[in-house]
């Protein structure tokens, strides 16, 4: 079968991808996902994440490796494997991250992606409730939703207490500025999550130039003689197939396994892939470079009030919201579990936030275990979450083998930098700073944990080694940037040394953005559309 462009990935920027590419009925277009259709209920509702957390059939249930500055811990990394991707599964915190991220992209040799120039492709993408305005969207096909009319009473709470310690309300993270504390936007239409693929993939509906491929998954890109990506092998169902492309290969498989694709392509790091025995198309020794990730870690706290805990500790509780949502779409089975948390500037006399936080009315811990459910915590209770918003440590995702079946070795090199490891003691001085504003101390009983195991910052850099998570915004593994010894795609996203291949993806941004990763994904793929149209013109 030949098409004028093959994508790999159906995730968040696939999907667009495929939508903006077939829209005008000028271009044959094929989507393959190794994963399958997005139909289950669970990818609807949005407290369906908590479900699809330890989920083999829809979840690639990565693991890094094991981290030197973690104790030795290998650290959990989700990734969507259905359509949609991890848009699919996510916690849907719509955040586009601050203006000096993209000023950075650019910066960085990368003309097009300052923020002036990107803003426009939020704008496109979405349907904001504060309609069509200098920074936002009204017509595009993702509906962002505020979840101020709906977040539990207690995180009136935080909002106060931040404004009794001069810290600025922020009622739009995604507006004019990123600074101060408020309540999130997520990405639901009428109680259902709106993912890339319901927003866009669904209404692109029966195409006759769209051919979407389900559990086909990609094996290598094929390449001619003159170095041109010309096609794609997949593994579909115990069968090998190969795909062509007239015009471009795009991948689009996320952060770690679209550098896994292009090294088990022989488009990767020369000694890697002599090592694997495989033939060099390309010497490229950034592909797979420049990880970078938000490593956080909780602060748990027994409340006087009542929260979610009391709620979904019962079955009555539980049932009360299930009906709620059948009958109105609304209630916290609606929304997501982080519903407020804000940016803070933690450096004095700094004005840019560097550290993010998530004030949860539920506290639970992340089960250890694939067959453990996620349980709240026995208590009236609530958590404090943080994590560094441009951490500057930077890790890997490399091939294990040839073999397309094992999983890549993703090294987050964790806390490897003085800095990340200061910003650790910064942002827990600034939680507890927080908490003992009289708005949060009225309501709490006590920190139950780390409590009085952390007394100073060598204590809570130790509690932070082990204890911290990924917060899942891996990126940056096939960075753009103009020096093909330092970057995999230029600003256009073709890949160095190679013809008809780009990469749109998480894994394209040069910097870590500072917030949740999905919506600047999202932008890339609008983005990267119009650019694949202008070069087709």
């Amino acid at each position: 079968m030949i098409y004028d462009y093959v994508i790999v990935g159906a995730g968040s920027a696939g999907c667009i991808l495929a939508e903006r590419l077939s829209q005008s009925g000028r271009h044959s277009v094929l989507l393959l996902e190794a994963g399958g259709p997005d139909t289950s209920l669970w990818f609807k509702i949005p407290i369906g994440y908590a479900k699809l957390y330890y989920h083999r059939a829809h979840n690639w249930m990565y693991y890094s490796e094991p981290e030197a500055e973690l104790g030795g811990r290998s650290i959990y990394c989700p990734r969507g494997k259905v359509q949609g991707g991890s848009g699919s599964i996510n916690a849907m915190i719509y955040v586009r991250g601050a203006a000096r991220d993209f000023d950075d992209w650019a910066a960085a040799g990368n003309p097009g992606w300052s923020y002036r120039d990107v803003l426009p492709f939020f704008r496109k993408l979405e349907s904001h409730p504060l309609g069509d305005t200098a920074y936002h969207g009204a017509q595009g096909p993702v509906r962002i939703t505020s979840m101020k009319d709906e977040v539990h009473p207690i995180c009136e709470r935080f909002i106060e207490g931040c404004r009794q310690l001069g810290y600025a309300h922020n009622a739009d993270f995604n507006g004019e500025r990123l600074d101060g504390a408020g309540v999130y936007d997520i990405n639901t239409r009428n109680g259902r999550r709106d993912s890339s693929s319901a927003a866009y993939l669904h209404r692109a509906g029966v195409r006759p130039n769209l051919t979407i491929e389900h559990h086909a998954r990609a094996a290598r890109v094929v390449f001619d003689e003159n170095r041109r990506a010309c096609g794609v092998e997949v593994e579909q169902r115990g069968v090998k197939r190969t795909f062509e492309a007239k015009r471009e290969v795009i991948v689009a498989a996320g952060a770690v396994d679209t550098p896994k694709l292009l090294q088990l392509s022989g488009v990767g790091p020369r000694a890697l892939l002599e090592r694997h025995g495989i033939d060099v198309v390309c010497d490229s020794p950034a592909v797979g470079r420049n990880l970078q990730d938000h490593l956080c870690a909780s602060f748990y706290y027994r409340a006087r009030v009542k929260t979610l805990n009391d709620a979904f500790r019962s079955w009555t509780g539980k049932a009360k919201f299930a009906l709620q949502y059948l009958l109105k779409r609304s209630g916290p089975f609606s929304i997501s579990v982080n519903q407020a948390g804000g940016f803070f500037a933690t450096v004095a006399g700094d004005s840019d936030a560097r550290v993010q936080i998530y004030f949860n009315p539920l506290s639970y811990k992340i089960p250890k275990s694939n067959r453990a459910a996620l349980e709240p915590e026995p208590y009236s209770g609530f958590l404090v979450a943080f994590n560094a918003c441009r951490p500057t440590s930077r890790g890997s995702v490399e091939i294990a083998s040839a073999r397309v079946e094992d999983a890549p070795l993703i090294r987050g090199n964790y806390l490897s930098t003085q800095d990340d490891r200061d910003e650790v003691a910064r942002g827990g001085r600034l939680v507890r700073e927080l908490m003992k504003a009289p708005a949060l101390r009225d309501i709490t009983v006590e920190e139950v944990t780390p409590a009085e195991s952390v007394t100073d910052d060598a204590s809570m850099l130790r509690y932070f080694r082990e204890q911290s998570g990924s917060i899942y915004h891996l990126c940056g593994t096939c960075a753009m940037g103009p020096d093909p010894l330092s970057a995999v795609v230029d600003a256009r996203l073709r890949v160095h040394g190679v013809q008809g291949l780009r990469v749109v993806d998480a894994s394209i941004f040069p910097n870590i953005t500072s917030g949740n990763t999905n919506a600047p994904t999202m932008m890339v793929a609008e983005k990267g559309a119009a650019l694949i149209l202008e070069d087709a013109a």
